[in-house]
C-alpha cells in the first residue's frame, strides 16, 4: 500500500502561505504568472518535502533526484520551494522577482539559481530534458555499476517533471514522450497540470484530445487525479499516484492532475487573466481572506512554518551522508570506475590522439568525422550518441556497440546500457534530449542529422547555447554539394542562421585532418558546437605543403601563404577551401599573389587576441574574397567594403554536386576572376 500523506498542520500552513507569496511576488513587480504557481503550490511542496531525494546544502549531489519545472512561466512554483527548502533563495529574492540581478528571474535559469536543474520557458523543452536525464541516468548506471539491478544502484535516481497543457501541446514533448515509452524509462515521473487554461482562455479551443489515451499509447503508465469538490488539489490522491509511479519498473509515468488555476482567488480562479497577469491589489487581499490570512500582510511566512519546511535540510543531509558511505565503499570495491568518475567530474579528458589522414585520397568530412568518433569512443567510455534515423548518412554509429534500448526490447543488438541511440525522426526532441543528457552531467553526448534539418531543432540548439552545455551536433550534407536530393535538402541559409545564435560554435572543417583537430577542440572547450560536414569527397591536404591542421583550433588560419607579398586574401570554409587553393594557383600563374585562409570556426577566431587576428587578416590587405556555399550574411564583416563574397543567395537545384558548384559559381576560375575584379 502507498504510504499515507502524513502532513502536519505546519505543512498545510506552508502551502497556504506559498499561495499568497505567489500572488504577492507578481503583484509587487506588476507582471508575471501567478495563477499556476498558486494552484501548484501544494503539488510542489509535496514533491520537495516527501518525495524528491535532495539536499539543499548540496545542490549538485550526485545521488539527488532531478526536478524540472517544464512550465517555466510558473517559476514561482520552483522559487518558493527553493526558499522553503533552504537553497539560498530568501524572502528578499522573492520580493525582487523578475528584476535585474535577482536570483528569481522570470523563468528558471540553469547556473543562475541553486536548485534549478535546467532553463525552462519555451514550452515542451523541460519534458524532453527530463527524458534526456532519465536516459543518461540509465547509461550512467551501466557505466559505473552495470552488475547492479536497475533502480537499486548508487547512481540511480528519479526525474520529476511538472508540466502544463502548453507543454503537452508542443510537438517537442510528443516526440520525446514517444521515445521515452519505447525506452521504458521507469525513472521518469511527469505530473501534468490539467487546468484547461492558457493565455487565450479555455484550451479546448485547440486542445481536445484524450491526453491520457495518448500517453497510454506511448507505453506510459497513466494515473488520473481529480480535484476536490471545492477546487483544491487532492493531495492524498496525488500522493498515492506518485507512490504508484515510483513503484513502476517498466514504464514512465504520467500523472494527470486536475487543478483550478489561481485557486482560491474569488474572482480570478479559473480565468485566463490569472495565467499571465497580476491579480490586482483587491483580488490579492480577497485571496488572502479566502486562505484565512491577514490581507494587510505581504510576503508573510511565519518563522515556525519556515523552520518546519526547512527540516528537509537535516533530512537531506542525512540521506547524503548515508549515500556517501555507500559511495566510498563502491569506490574501494571498484577503483577503476572510481578513477573514471573522478576524471569525468573534473572535466578532464584522456590523452587524445586520433589517427591522422594521409593526403592523396579524397574523403568526405562526414566519413572522417565518423572515423574520429570511433577513436574517441574507444578512449572515452562516457561518450555516446546517435542520430535522428540517419546514422549511416551522418556516420554517427559507434561501431561494435549495442543499441541503447530497454532489456525487454526484441530489437537486434539491444542493450539497456548501449552506446548507440536511435532517436527516430524526431530532430527537435533529439536536441532537447541531448540537453537533458548534458545537464545530467556524467556523459558526453552527440547526435546527428542533415544540416537542413537543424531548423527543426533550432529551439533546442538555442537552449544548448543559452545554458552553455557540452552538446555536440553533427550536421552532415552541409551544402548544395549533397547533389541530387535538391533544394529541399540543400542548406543555403543554415550556417549563417546558426552563427547568429550567441555562444554556439559553428564548425565547418575543410578536410579530414581539420575534422580531427576540430573534434578534439570541441571536446576541450565543453561548450555547444555544431560540426558541419560534407556528403561529397574533398581532398585531404598535403600538410607538408600547407600549414598544419592543428591551427584549425584557432578558428581561422593561413592555410597557404603566397611566395611574394600578398595582394589579397581568399577566405573559405569547408568544401570550398580546396577551390580557394586552386584559385590561388591560377592567380599565381598570372602573377597575382594571394593568401588562402581556412576559417572552420568564426566564433573561435573571434576569441583570439587581436595580434593573431591581425596576422591572419591584416587590415592593410583590403582585397578579400570569401567563399562559402551559402548566403553571405556573416561574411561582410570579414571582406569589408572593398571585398566580395562568392556565395549562394538563392535555393539550390537537383543535379550532381560538381554540376551545381560549376553553375552556381563555386569554381576556382570564378574565384580568381573575383579577385582580379577587385584588384
Amino acid at each position: 500500500m502507498p504510504a499515507a500523506l502524513n502532513f502536519t498542520e505546519n505543512d498545510y500552513r506552508a502551502i497556504t502561505y506559498s499561495r499568497a507569496l505567489a500572488a504577492d511576488a507578481v503583484q509587487k513587480v506588476g507582471n508575471g504568472h501567478p495563477g499556476t504557481a498558486m494552484a501548484l503550490a501544494p503539488v510542489a511542496y509535496l514533491l520537495f518535502q516527501k518525495h524528491i531525494r535532495h539536499n539543499p546544502a548540496s545542490a549538485h549531489w550526485l545521488g539527488r533526484d532531478r526536478f524540472i519545472l517544464s512550465c517555466g512561466h510558473s517559476s514561482l512554483t520552483l522559487y518558493i520551494q527553493l526558499f522553503l527548502s533552504g537553497y539560498g533563495v530568501e524572502m528578499t529574492d522573492l520580493q525582487k522577482f523578475r528584476t535585474w540581478g535577482a536570483l528569481t528571474p522570470g523563468h528558471p535559469e540553469f547556473g543562475h539559481t541553486a536548485g534549478v536543474e535546467t532553463t525552462t520557458g519555451p514550452l515542451g523543452q523541460g519534458v524532453a530534458n527530463g527524458v534526456g536525464m532519465a536516459m543518461a541516468a540509465r547509461y550512467t548506471h551501466g557505466l559505473l555499476e552495470p552488475e547492479t539491478p536497475l533502480t537499486q544502484g548508487l547512481f540511480d535516481h528519479r526525474v520529476y517533471v511538472l508540466c502544463s497543457d502548453g507543454d503537452l501541446q508542443e510537438g517537442v514533448s510528443a516526440e520525446a514522450s514517444s521515445l521515452a515509452g519505447t525506452q521504458e524509462l521507469a525513472n521518469l515521473v511527469v505530473i501534468y497540470d490539467d487546468n484547461r487554461i492558457s493565455i487565450e482562455g479555455d484550451t479546448h479551443v485547440a486542445f481536445t484530445e484524450d491526453v491520457s489515451a495518448r500517453y497510454r499509447a506511448y507505453g506510459w503508465d497513466v494515473y488520473e487525479v481529480d480535484q476536490l469538490a471545492d477546487g483544491n488539489v487532492d493531495l492524498a490522491a496525488l500522493n498515492v499516484a506518485i507512490e504508484s509511479a515510483k513503484a513502476s519498473t517498466r514504464a514512465p509515468s504520467l500523472i494527470r492532475l486536475k487543478t483550478v488555476i489561481a485557486w482560491p482567488a474569488p474572482a480570478a480562479r479559473g480565468t485566463a487573466k490569472s495565467h499571465g497577469s497580476a491579480l490586482g491589489a483587491e483580488e490579492v487581499a480577497a485571496t488572502k481572506v479566502a486562505l484565512g490570512l491577514n490581507p494587510d500582510e505581504s510576503f508573510a511566512m511565519p518563522a515556525d512554518v519556515l523552520d518546519h519546511a526547512r527540516g528537509i535540510k537535516s533530512r537531506g543531509a542525512a540521506m547524503q551522508a548515508q549515500w556517501q558511505q555507500d559511495f566510498e565503499k563502491w569506490g574501494a570495491t571498484h577503483p577503476e570506475r572510481a578513477d573514471l568518475l573522478t576524471r569525468i567530474l573534473s572535466h578532464e579528458l584522456p590523452h587524445l590522439d586520433p589517427p591522422t589522414f594521409p593526403s592523396g585520397k579524397d574523403l568526405s568530412t562526414r566519413k572522417a568525422s565518423g572515423d574520429v568518433i570511433q577513436y574517441l569512443a574507444s578512449v572515452m567510455p562516457e561518450m555516446w550518441g546517435g542520430s535522428a534515423d540517419l546514422a549511416d548518412s551522418n556516420n554517427t554509429t559507434i561501431e561494435g556497440s549495442h543499441s541503447f534500448l530497454p532489456a525487454t526490447s526484441q530489437m537486434k543488438n539491444a542493450h539497456p546500457f548501449g552506446r548507440v541511440i536511435h532517436f527516430g525522426i524526431r530532430e527537435h526532441a533529439m536536441g532537447a534530449i541531448l540537453n537533458g543528457m548534458a545537464l545530467h552531467g556524467l556523459t558526453r553526448s552527440f547526435a546527428g542529422t542533415f544540416l537542413v534539418f537543424s531548423d527543426y531543432m533550432r529551439g533546442s540548439v538555442r537552449l544548448s547555447a543559452l545554458m552553455n552545455l557540452p552538446v555536440t551536433y553533427v550536421w552532415s550534407h552541409d551544402s548544395i554539394g549533397l547533389g541530387e536530393d535538391g533544394p529541399t535538402h540543400q542548406p543555403v541559409e543554415h550556417a549563417a542562421a546558426l552563427r547568429a545564435i550567441p555562444n554556439l560554435a559553428v564548425v565547418r572543417p575543410a578536410d579530414a585532418n581539420e575534422v580531427r583537430t576540430c573534434w578534439i577542440e570541441i571536446l576541450k572547450r565543453r561548450g555547444p558546437a555544431g560540426i558541419l560536414l560534407t556528403r561529397q569527397n574533398v581532398p585531404v591536404f598535403d600538410r607538408d605543403k600547407y600549414a598544419p591542421a592543428s591551427n584549425a583550433a584557432r578558428g581561422a588560419y593561413v592555410l597557404s601563404e603566397c611566395a611574394s607579398p600578398a595582394q589579397g586574401i581568399i577566405i573559405a570554409t569547408g568544401s570550398e577551401v580546396y577551390l580557394a587553393l586552386e584559385a590561388q594557383d591560377l592567380l599565381a600563374a598570372d602573377g597575382i599573389s594571394v593568401r588562402v585562409v581556412s576559417a572552420p570556426c568564426l566564433e573561435w577566431f573571434e576569441e583570439q587576441d587581436e595580434a593573431y587576428r591581425e596576422s591572419v587578416l591584416p587590415r592593410d590587405l583590403r582585397v578579400r574574397v570569401s567563399v562559402e556555399a551559402g548566403v553571405a550574411q556573416n561574411w561582410y564583416r570579414y571582406v569589408g567594403d572593398q571585398g566580395s563574397c562568392v556565395s549562394l543567395e538563392h535555393f539550390g537545384a537537383s543535379a550532381s554536386a560538381p554540376e551545381l558548384f560549376e553553375k552556381f559559381g563555386f569554381s576556382a576560375a570564378n574565384i580568381a576572376t573575383r579577385v582580379k575584379s577587385l584588384l
